[in-house]
């Protein structure tokens, strides 16, 4: 692809990285123009990964206490409940996010979006970041406010394939199954109408975070009604991040498979990300490199940019 797209010096930049070497680039300027290296000077940038690590860190906390409460619950089958739960605190935390700094707040939705090319490498780099330090945040304060016999019992609410005793002997390659057709499922649904410029339009932001926190909910419930709903194993994952948080404070069994919870989301964002290129592509799509002109033409200045992150 050979499409060429002009800057505000009139000068042409080509889409295929090869036309660079004719065009006299360095490779170090090349390699930081495609991970998008001028977003480290953005305060805009900054601003956002701030966000993403507050909202990382409050969404950890409201959800393993609402979770753990449900399941401690004298409700007959208080499983049924967490849905539910999941739905109002996603859709309410996505609300607040998304103006701000897209409303990731899982290193699934950050690495998918880079793959989609809507986010600078760097950008995802320092988000995933601020979501893994958010969530250890978030699980310091839940243990230190927690009773330690529930801790126990559920784990700090961490992300375990092994449970407690005779509660639970998921295999790691049924966690793994789980956490692979589970994040599908929130990306097929979710993420199919949240990157679609025409359909966001369409629908508005509060009906597109129904959505997403309608798919998230969505694998919840699948995995609540068969699996989970016991002290020990909560689910599935969903965001390696949130996973990382109780491992790190609560160790112990936490960490026996706890790969499971990065490899089965890293392979559903690639398998998703196949999926898509055989998706209709709008005229107006984000270009990865139009931005790394910007960031190293003549007249780049960061608060002019027509296509932002």
């Amino acid at each position: 692809m050979n499409n060429v797209f002009p800057n505000e010096a009139g000068l042409q930049l080509p889409r295929s990285l090869e036309k660079y070497e004719s065009n006299g680039y360095s490779f170090k300027t090349k390699f930081l123009a495609f991970i998008g290296a001028c977003e480290f000077y953005s305060p805009e940038m900054w601003k956002a990964a701030f966000t993403e690590l507050i909202a990382t860190a409050l969404l950890v906390f409201t959800l393993t206490t609402t979770i753990i409460s449900c399941l401690d619950s004298h409700e007959v089958e208080p499983k049924l409940l967490v849905p539910l739960a999941v739905f109002i605190i996603a859709f309410l935390f996505l609300m607040v996010t998304v103006p701000l700094s897209g409303g990731h707040m899982s290193p699934i939705f950050t690495f998918i979006a880079a793959l989609r090319g809507l986010v600078t490498l760097a950008r995802a780099a320092i988000y995933v970041l601020a979501q893994c330090v958010g969530s250890i945040i978030g699980f310091v304060i839940l243990k230190k406010v927690m009773d330690h016999k529930t801790v126990q019992n559920h784990s700090l609410g961490g992300c375990t394939i092994d449970g407690n005793g005779a509660t639970s002997a998921l295999s790691p390659v049924i966690a793994l199954a789980l956490e692979f057709v589970c994040t599908c499922v929130v990306l097929f649904v979710g993420v199919t109408v949240a990157f679609d410029k025409k359909r966001c339009k369409e629908l508005g932001m509060a009906m597109v975070c129904v959505v997403v926190a309608g798919s998230i909910a969505l694998a919840v419930l699948f995995v609540s009604i068969t699996v989970t709903g016991r002290a020990g194993y909560g689910g599935v994952g969903l965001s390696p991040a949130r996973c990382l948080g109780p491992a790190l404070l609560h160790g112990g069994k936490l960490w026996d498979g706890h790969w499971v919870f990065w490899v089965g989301p890293f392979f559903a964002c690639i398998a998703y990300y196949c999926y898509s290129m055989n998706l209709p592509k709008e005229e107006e799509e984000y270009d990865i490199l139009r931005l790394a002109w910007a960031c190293f033409g003549k007249n780049y200045d960061p608060t002019n940019l027509q296509e932002r992150v």
